[in-house]
């Protein structure tokens, strides 16, 4: 398969229902089924073309952006029991943050396995081809056509887990500097006091492969 360009794939997704790509002679033919955009928030190394651990990754189904909090009003999320106007519900164990310091909804793990085409909404367009969990629930994964992490990685979309240090000190989102906000592409998200800091690369999904 050829990697599309941004440009064609808007195009495409825009203007076809599907579109059929040859995978391998050997192999039956794969069909771009267009969809909602939604995101897979992934770990590891950003120079690698293929891993072992999706299982670690998440998967927003709808933009979780627009269904956050600001971080200035958590406590009347807190005063509504942890119930988001959207309908999710706060976790205080693990809490998400994206870049305009917006409290998310937590993705769902693990991400299911499938053939997603995705882009960093940059250059590169391409399949990510998730695997069913091994034995040890392990879940391998891959890009085509030599595509890294970092080239299907949206760097103007962040996403930070944070999760209690220990018993001890409190980890809320009302610790978090609101200075650092927005933030700008190629910055770690911030640190928060009491919390351990996940930072995951974020992909945006355009639709999925399926065989014809």
């Amino acid at each position: 398969m050829t990697m599309i360009s941004m440009s064609g794939m808007r195009t495409l997704a825009c203007s076809l229902a599907s579109l059929t790509l040859l995978a391998a002679p050997a192999q039956a033919e794969s069909t771009f089924v267009p969809g909602p955009t939604q995101y897979i928030a992934a770990l590891g190394n950003t120079a690698a073309t293929s891993g072992t651990e999706a299982e670690s990754w998440g998967f927003w189904t709808v933009d979780p952006g627009p269904r956050g909090i600001r971080v200035r009003d958590y406590p009347d999320l807190i005063a509504n029991g942890g119930v988001a106007p959207s309908g999710w519900q706060f976790d205080d164990a693990g809490w998400w943050i994206e870049e305009h310091g917006l409290i998310m909804e937590a993705p769902s793990f693990p991400l299911p396995a499938g053939a997603y085409v995705v882009t960093g909404g940059r250059e590169v367009t391409a399949v990510l081809t998730v695997e069913s969990p091994d034995a040890s629930g392990h879940q391998a994964w891959s890009l085509s056509d030599g595509a890294t992490l970092y080239d299907v990685t949206h760097l103007h979309c962040r996403a930070a887990l944070y999760t209690p240090q220990n018993e001890v000190q409190s980890c809320t989102p009302d610790n978090t500097p609101l200075n650092a906000f927005p933030m700008s592409p190629g910055i770690a998200m911030p640190a928060v006091e009491g919390c351990r800091k996940r930072d995951y690369q974020v992909l945006i999904v355009l639709g999925t492969m399926v065989e014809s």
